[in-house]
């Protein structure tokens, strides 16, 4: 049944609600640090990856949504697939957009898998393709997809109580490498380490294997002092995961030194967490054997130079 969805239109002559436009460029560019020329001045164009967001529907929605996605949805939901989780995109650009156009787009139902089971429970990959146009001329296109699944449930006792069969579950250790090696070296002295470029001085987090300013492959390290600022956040409610305990709060964390770095915040409400609140690095090993994190705590002991 659901197979036969397959082909049929999820949104039909939707419009870009705004035209593509600087300010949202210069918001996107400052939230990545991306520096590139191209993307500021009298000719500049959106960033490749920005293809979407010209076509998001917001918190009213998408005006031109189908029936037929509607009642996949629908019958997803009935069938006791009530979460979703977005699973991965892939997008192809075929001309750059510029300030002042205006997109257009359809999408259509690509693909709806079989039923799969994952950690997060049974459901169904569903899949949408997205092609974008100004003035008629195909710009792009964006595959989406997404799951919908039935909640796992743990199993339980006759007294209606989780089992203990599960061993509390690990956090996944982070991926070292040859590049990044030196970096998790310091995190186990407690000394959060910044890469120096020794051909302009930049400054480059997080570490690579050459300085993506001048290009030079010769660098040496600085050690944080350890203030910095909320840049912007988000709070984690979901996926659920069993080493996690949401909803907590993941901060871009703009050091002193002017780099920013992805970390938890500590020590302060996940609610009451704030864009410039001031944040102090420290160490953090959650479980015997594993590797010690570098998190930054908030609240008033996190007075930059206390």
């Amino acid at each position: 049944m659901l197979a036969a969805f397959e082909g049929r239109p999820a949104v039909v002559g939707g419009v870009g609600k705004d035209p593509v436009n600087l300010p949202m460029i210069r918001h996107w560019c400052e939230a990545l640090g991306d520096t590139g020329a191209a993307y500021a001045g009298p000719d500049a164009v959106a960033p490749p990856a920005m293809l979407q967001v010209w076509t998001m529907g917001g918190l009213s929605g998408n005006q031109g949504r189908s029936a037929a996605y509607d009642e996949l949805l629908a019958l997803l939901d009935d069938a006791g697939c009530t979460s979703v989780v977005a699973t991965d995109c892939e997008q192809e650009y075929l001309r750059p957009l510029r300030p002042g156009d205006r997109v257009t787009y359809e999408s259509v139902v690509e693909s709806v898998s079989g039923p799969k089971t994952t950690k997060l429970g049974t459901g169904y990959f569903v899949t949408t393709r997205m092609d974008v146009r100004v003035d008629g001329e195909p710009v792009g296109s964006h595959r989406f997809r997404i799951l919908k699944y039935a909640p796992a449930r743990a199993p339980e006792t006759s007294a209606g109580r989780k089992t203990p069969e599960t061993p509390a579950a690990t956090r996944p250790r982070p991926v070292v490498n040859r590049d990044n090696a030196g970096f998790w070296d310091g995190v186990e002295r407690h000394q959060l380490l910044i890469q120096r470029c020794l051909g302009c001085r930049a400054l480059r987090f997080p570490w690579l294997p050459g300085c993506n300013a001048c290009g030079s492959g010769d660098w040496d390290t600085v050690e944080a002092c350890g203030d910095g600022t909320v840049y912007s956040y988000v709070v984690m409610y979901h996926p659920p995961f069993p080493a996690f305990d949401p909803p907590y709060a993941v901060g871009l964390i703009e050091l002193a030194e002017g780099v920013r770095i992805i970390s938890n915040v500590v020590g302060v409400p996940y609610d009451k967490v704030r864009i410039g609140m001031p944040v102090r690095l420290e160490f953090v090993r959650y479980e015997e054997g594993q590797p010690a994190l570098p998190v930054f705590r908030g609240g008033s002991s996190a007075e930059v130079g206390a």
